[in-house]
């Protein structure tokens, strides 16, 4: 048992580190001495990184010295990819100019010891990121939330804030979005091979479908496979995946762009979302309108099914475990409420969060807290949800406990 310790730390060489210690001089520091952590040794610098937890503190490390900067790559989960590509404003003809299709990491963020509890989800861009902003300077990133009176984003310290990778999102760039918000709904990517030789992109656009890939680098319309409009599309598992307004669900492969409908185990007048998990989940949230009467969002129920890949088909869950599901204009999203601190700073695992509804105050869908139903998800109301800002790239809400 005793062995242990030593065995772990026996791969680097002690007087390496002794003679690290002597060269950085670690005696209290001053203002005229301060530590030359470029000297130190690669094996216990790759020691260190292997005790970070997540892609934030890798670029904290990475700020010490220009040193580590080379020495450690930056983390592939917050690269920005790009690609340029034809542009298909005036599809169905050919046009040599070019728009771009971005890659964009996306992140849920709280802020730390703040009540009522802060969140804020999209992408951060960071601004520590030239050669100018090293020895030690906290790193920042930017939020861009509009707030009244201000034009400058607001600059966040990561040091504050608890950081929830969300995985990534594809959009186009460099266009208006408002003047083509009615023919531009929605864009994925999917990589042809392992090694990345080759993609296709699938395009939501003026009610078709376009695809285009890596090697013909042209739009072309994709055969029709249903009656209605694109609602949305998705990855998942190396396959396109696409809602349409009428309820319907198609997986498409992306090589022969073959589509099989996913059939929900029961139709429902309902509007339909996926969810996916990471890798591992894709979930479907059909929350149901009724035919006749009044609408009225805070009595409308939802019902929730995971994709069984085998079986081809959705299986009604009552249960998520630890996950929360986020479904907005922004995107829709899932993580692990177990990375949140004791308590959930007011969100809890197994539930689903609408931020697209009317007006800027919700709730959680909770598994029907009221009657135990063996299918349906309605508002718990246990913790009021104040949405503070929906521009894009950043929702910001706010969770009263």
């Amino acid at each position: 048992m005793m062995a242990e310790p030593a065995t772990e730390t026996s791969s680097i060489d002690c007087s390496l580190l002794l003679d690290c210690v002597s060269k950085l001089q670690l005696s209290p520091a001053t203002k005229e001495q301060t530590p030359e952590w470029s000297l130190l040794p690669g094996e216990l610098l790759q020691l260190i990184l292997t005790y970070l937890d997540n892609c934030f503190e890798v670029v904290h490390v990475r700020s010490v010295c220009t040193t580590w900067r080379s020495a450690i790559p930056f983390p592939s989960c917050l690269l920005r990819l790009s690609y340029s590509l034809p542009t298909f404003a005036d599809f169905p003809y050919d046009s040599r100019d070019l728009c771009i299709l971005e890659k964009i990491p996306l992140f849920l963020f709280r802020v730390r010891d703040t009540s009522p509890c802060e969140y804020f989800l999209g992408d951060i861009g960071l601004v520590d990121e030239s050669e100018n902003h090293y020895h030690m300077e906290p790193l920042q990133c930017t939020v861009k939330v509009k707030i009244p009176g201000s034009e400058k984003p607001t600059l966040m310290n990561m040091l504050d804030c608890q950081i929830i990778p969300l995985g990534h999102q594809y959009r186009m760039i460099g266009w208006d979005p408002e003047a083509w918000t009615s023919a531009y709904r929605g864009v994925a990517l999917l990589p042809l091979n392992k090694q990345g030789g080759g993609f296709v992109v699938l395009l939501n656009y003026t009610k078709v479908l376009l695809v285009l890939t890596s090697g013909e680098m042209r739009w072309m319309r994709v055969k029709k496979f249903s009656d209605a409009s694109c609602w949305d599309l998705f990855i998942f598992r190396g396959r396109f995946y696409a809602v349409f307004l009428n309820g319907e669900i198609f997986v498409i492969d992306p090589c022969s762009l073959e589509a099989t409908p996913l059939k929900p185990s029961q139709l429902l007048n309902s509007s339909n979302y996926l969810v996916p998990s990471g890798d591992d989940e894709l979930f479907l949230v059909e929350k149901i309108v009724p035919r006749y009467g009044e609408l009225d969002y805070f009595r409308l129920v939802c019902r929730v099914s995971r994709l069984d890949e085998e079986a081809g088909e959705w299986v009604v869950v009552s249960d998520l475990g630890d996950r929360v599901l986020f479904i907005g204009e922004l995107g829709n999203f899932s993580f692990s409420a177990k990375e949140l601190p004791p308590g959930g700073c007011g969100v809890s695992g197994n539930s689903v969060l609408f931020t697209n509804g009317p007006g800027n105050v919700t709730y959680a869908y909770r598994y029907d807290v009221e009657t135990g139903n063996l299918s349906f998800w309605r508002f718990s109301r246990e913790n009021r949800v104040m949405i503070l800002n929906r521009s894009p790239p950043v929702l910001a809400l706010q969770v009263e406990r």
